[in-house]
C-alpha cells in the first residue's frame, strides 16, 4: 500500500525501485537503516510491538516511521533540517502554505515544523505579506517596488524562449475583500502550473531571481544586447491586456529573464515589478495563485487548469490571458458610482431581497423537512420519524410557528388523551424568484414555499445576441416576474434567485463557460452582473441540477428516495438526487447525459471520442427523424420547437413516420438510463423539460421503461419506475427557485452547504 501511495499510477517497477532502496538502506547501517527496516518488516504484515522488539526499540518509534513512509514514502524517511536552522527560507513557499493551511492559531507553528523553520521567521514573513489580523490591511505583495493595494488579482502570463512574465492586476480603489470560508486551489493544480512553466524554459537555464542576484547581476559586463521583442511578443501580450482588462491597474512582474535586462515600463502601460529578495520564481508564481484564490473566489481551479492547458499545448511564446474581469470589481454596497448621486443606486431593488429566515440549528431543518414531505403531520408523528424528543419537536415547532414557517391545522380527535394539532408548511411564508436560461426563451416564475407559481413571465432570445444586451434582458425580465408577484411576496420572506444554465458552469464565479448553441456567451460571469441588479441572495445552477432539486422539493413524499431526473430540453441533461442531496460532482456539472448514450450506443467520432449524438437533442432529431421517414414537413422549419410539437401531435393522433421518429429518440436516450440504473442501482427514472411534452410523453414513458427494465445486470432484483416530472414545463425555473429553498431549508451538515 505505501508504494502505491508513494507513487500513484506509477506502476509496479517504481515501486520494486522503492523496495529496492530500503533494502539498501536497511544493510548500510546508521539511523536510515532502522527506518528501513520497520517499513520493510510493516510490509510484510509484521505487528508493531514484534517489530519493536525485533529492532530493539519503543513501539512510538515504530509507529513514527511507519506513518511517515505511509504519508509520504521515501522522503518521509529521509533526514529533516532542524527547527530553526534552514538552509533557505522561500518567503513565498511560507505564504503560499499560510493562505492555503487551515486557519487556527496553531497553523504558523505547523508551517514552521513542516518547512523547518523558527515560528519566528515564519510570523515575520506574514507580517511582511500582511497576512496577520495586526499587520494593517492587507495584502502586500513585496515586489520590487511593492504591489500597490491590497486587492491584487492573477490576469495573465507570457512566457517565451528568454523570459517569463506574470501579469497582476490591483483595483484603482484599494479596498480589501474578505476571503471566503474554503480555497478552491489544491496542491495539485499548484505544482501542475510550476511544473508547466518550467517545461516553457530551455535546457539548462538556472532558475534565478533577478532580485535575489542584486541589480549588479542584472546586466553583467560584456553581456550582449538582448534583441528587442518582435511586436507580437511581450509588448503586443502587454498592450492586448491592457484592452482585456479595463478598468484595472495593470502591473508586469518579471519571474526570469534570461536575456538579463529589466525591462522599462512603456507609457501608459503596466508598471513593471522585479521578484521579492527571498523569493524564487516558483514558490512566488505559487504564492500568486494561491493569494489570487482565497482573495476571489471567481479566480477557481476552472481558471489555472485553462493556464495549464494553455502552457502544455503551445508550441510557441505563450500570452495567456484569463476572461476579463471587468464584471466582477464591484463598488462597495452604499457607494454611489462615478456621475450619479451620493446615496443612490443605480440600479433601484426589486426586493428587499435578503433571507431573513435564519435557522438556528440543523434540528429546526430536519423538523421543517419532515414536515414539507408529509403535507401535514402531529409533533408525536415528527418525533417518531426524526428521532428527536417531543420536548425538542416542541419547543422548534413553537418556534416555526411563531415566525410563519409553520401553521396548525384543523384538530384531530384522538382516541385517548388529548386532540393532536398537525402543523403544515405556511406556503406564503417565503417566496423564490427561478430564472432559467434557454437558448430560446428566457423563464422567469415566482413560486412559494409549496412549490405554487405564483406568476410566470417569458421572453424569446437569439443565440446570437450580445452578453451586455442578454444581461439586461435577463435582469427586465426579473424584475418584471418581481413586480406582477409584489402583491402576493412578504418583503420579509422573499428569499432569493436561483438561476438554471445550460453546463458547463463554473459554480465558484458563477461563470457561464461553454454553453451548447449560446457561443457568444462564452465565460460570461454571470453570477457576478446580476448581484450588480439584485441585492439578493443568488445562486446559479446547471439547468438539470436545478430541475432535480425542483422534483425533489416539490415532489415531497413521492421523491424521497433517489432517482435521476432526465431533462429533455435543447439537448438531455441529467440530475441526480442521491443519498438526501443533489449529486453535484466536483466541479458541480455532474449529469452531462449525452455522453454517457454515446458510449452506450458504442458512437465515436473518428478521433474515438464519444460523439455529439443527435438524438440528445430531441427538438432537432425528432422532426428530422420523422421526415426520414415520410412525415411531411409542418409546423415551422425543422428542428424548430413548432415542428417537434407538430410531430409529437402527429404522433398523439397515430401517423407511424412520427411515432416511430418518438421511439427512436427515446431508445438512445433509455440507453443511457440504462447506464445510469446499472452504475447507480436505483428505480426511479423521472421525465420532465420543456420538450417532455403531453403528447410525446407516453412514447418516452414506454421506450424508456422497456429498455431500463429488459436490459439491467440485476433486473431480477429491483423494477426501475419511469414517471413524469410533478413539475410543470418551466421545470428548469421552478427547479431554480427551488435551489434557494433547498439550500435554506433542507438539513445538511454545514461542511456541505453551498455555494
Amino acid at each position: 500500500m505505501a508504494d502505491a501511495h508513494l507513487t500513484p499510477g506509477a506502476g509496479e517497477e517504481a515501486a520494486a525501485g522503492s523496495r529496492e532502496v530500503l533494502r539498501g538502506w536497511a544493510t548500510g547501517g546508521g539511523p536510515m537503516a532502522v527506518r528501513a527496516q520497520v517499513v520493510l518488516l510493516a510490509e510484510e504484515g509484521v505487528r508493531d510491538a514484534e517489530i519493536a522488539r525485533r529492532l530493539g526499540i519503543s513501539r512510538q518509534t515504530v509507529g513514527t516511521w511507519r506513518h511517515r513512509w505511509q504519508s509520504a514514502g521515501l522522503p518521509g524517511l529521509e533526514q529533516r533540517p532542524r527547527t530553526g536552522r534552514p538552509a533557505t527560507v522561500d518567503e513565498a513557499e511560507v505564504v503560499t502554505r499560510a493562505l492555503l493551511a487551515p486557519g487556527g492559531s496553531g497553523a504558523g507553528r505547523a508551517i514552521a515544523r513542516e518547512l523547518g523553520l523558527s515560528h519566528a521567521t515564519v510570523a515575520a514573513i506574514r507580517r511582511r505579506w500582511r497576512l496577520t489580523a495586526d499587520a494593517g490591511p492587507g495584502p502586500l505583495v513585496p515586489t520590487v517596488p511593492p504591489l500597490p493595494g491590497p486587492d491584487v488579482w492573477v490576469l495573465g502570463l507570457y512566457a517565451d524562449a528568454r523570459r517569463a512574465v506574470l501579469l497582476a492586476g490591483t483595483r484603482h480603489s484599494a479596498t480589501p475583500t474578505a476571503a471566503p470560508a474554503a480555497t478552491v486551489i489544491g496542491e495539485d493544480v499548484l505544482a501542475g502550473l510550476a511544473r508547466a512553466l518550467e517545461a516553457r524554459r530551455p535546457p539548462g537555464k538556472p532558475g534565478v531571481s533577478l532580485a535575489a542576484a542584486g541589480p549588479a547581476a542584472a546586466e553583467p559586463p560584456g553581456t550582449p544586447a538582448a534583441p528587442p521583442p518582435a511586436p507580437d511578443g511581450l509588448d503586443g501580450f502587454l498592450a492586448g491586456a491592457a484592452e482585456h482588462h479595463p478598468g484595472i491597474a495593470l502591473h508586469a512582474i518579471t519571474l526570469w529573464d534570461d536575456g538579463g535586462r529589466h525591462r522599462a515600463a512603456a507609457t501608459g502601460g503596466p508598471s513593471v515589478h522585479l521578484l521579492p529578495a527571498r523569493s524564487s520564481w516558483r514558490g512566488f508564481l505559487r504564492a500568486m495563485v494561491a493569494l489570487d484564490s482565497t482573495s476571489h473566489p471567481e479566480s477557481s481551479r476552472r481558471v489555472y487548469l485553462d493556464l495549464i492547458a494553455a502552457l502544455q499545448q503551445a508550441q510557441g511564446p505563450v500570452g495567456w490571458l484569463r476572461e476579463s474581469v471587468a464584471g466582477h470589481l464591484r463598488a462597495p454596497r452604499g457607494t454611489a458610482p462615478e456621475g450619479s448621486a451620493a446615496g443612490t443606486s443605480p440600479h433601484p431593488p426589486s426586493s428587499s431581497g435578503v433571507n431573513q429566515i435564519d435557522l438556528g440549528s440543523f434540528n429546526e431543518c430536519v423538523v421543517i423537512e419532515s414536515v414539507r414531505l408529509s403535507g401535514t403531520i402531529t409533533r408525536g408523528e415528527i418525533a417518531h420519524r426524526t428521532g428527536l424528543t417531543q420536548q425538542s419537536v416542541s419547543r422548534i415547532a413553537r418556534s416555526l410557528l411563531d415566525r410563519g414557517i409553520l401553521v396548525e391545522d384543523a384538530q384531530r380527535r384522538a382516541t385517548s388523551g388529548k386532540p393532536r394539532t398537525p402543523v403544515r408548511l405556511c406556503g406564503t411564508a417565503a417566496h423564490a424568484l427561478g430564472l432559467h436560461i434557454d437558448p430560446e426563451v428566457l423563464t422567469a416564475v415566482v413560486i412559494d414555499l409549496d412549490g405554487a407559481i405564483v406568476c410566470t413571465c417569458t421572453r424569446p432570445v437569439s443565440a446570437d445576441i450580445d452578453p451586455g444586451d442578454f444581461v439586461a434582458q435577463v435582469v427586465a425580465l426579473g424584475r418584471e416576474a418581481l413586480e406582477k408577484a409584489r402583491g402576493a411576496v412578504r418583503e420579509d420572506g422573499f428569499l432569493g434567485i436561483g438561476v438554471a444554465v445550460p453546463g458547463p458552469v463554473d459554480i465558484a464565479s458563477g461563470t457561464v463557460l461553454d454553453p451548447p448553441l449560446m457561443s457568444a456567451w462564452n465565460d460570461l460571469p454571470l453570477l457576478y452582473l446580476l448581484q450588480d441588479h439584485f441585492p439578493c441572495p443568488v445562486i446559479i445552477e446547471k439547468d438539470s441540477l436545478a430541475a432535480a432539486a425542483g422534483e425533489r422539493w416539490i415532489g415531497r413524499d413521492r421523491r424521497a428516495r433517489d432517482f435521476a431526473y432526465l431533462y429533455l430540453g435543447t439537448g438531455v441533461g441529467s440530475g441526480l438526487y442521491l443519498n438526501g442531496d443533489l449529486y453535484r460532482g466536483v466541479s458541480a456539472n455532474a449529469g452531462e447525459f449525452g455522453q454517457l448514450c454515446a458510449i452506450a450506443l458504442g458512437r465515436v467520432d473518428a478521433d474515438g471520442r464519444p460523439e455529439v449524438l443527435p438524438e440528445c437533442n430531441p427538438p432537432v432529431s425528432v422532426p428530422d427523424f420523422a421526415a426520414r421517414r415520410g412525415l411531411p414537413a409542418a409546423g415551422g422549419s425543422g428542428g424548430s420547437t413548432a415542428a417537434y410539437r407538430a410531430v409529437g401531435r402527429a404522433a398523439a393522433a397515430g401517423d407511424p413516420a412520427a411515432a416511430g421518429a418518438l421511439r427512436e429518440v427515446a431508445g438512445a436516450i433509455g440507453r443511457g438510463a440504462l447506464g445510469l440504473v446499472d452504475l447507480l442501482d436505483i428505480d426511479l427514472i423521472v421525465l420532465g423539460g420543456p420538450f417532455f411534452t403531453d403528447d410525446a410523453a407516453p412514447f418516452y414513458l414506454e421506450e424508456i421503461g422497456r429498455v431500463v427494465n429488459d436490459f439491467p445486470l440485476a433486473r431480477r432484483l429491483r423494477r426501475v419506475e419511469v414517471e413524469r416530472s410533478v413539475l410543470s414545463a418551466e421545470a428548469a425555473a421552478v427547479g431554480a427557485a427551488s435551489t434557494i429553498f433547498h439550500a435554506t431549508f433542507t438539513p445538511r451538515l454545514r461542511g456541505r452547504d453551498r455555494p
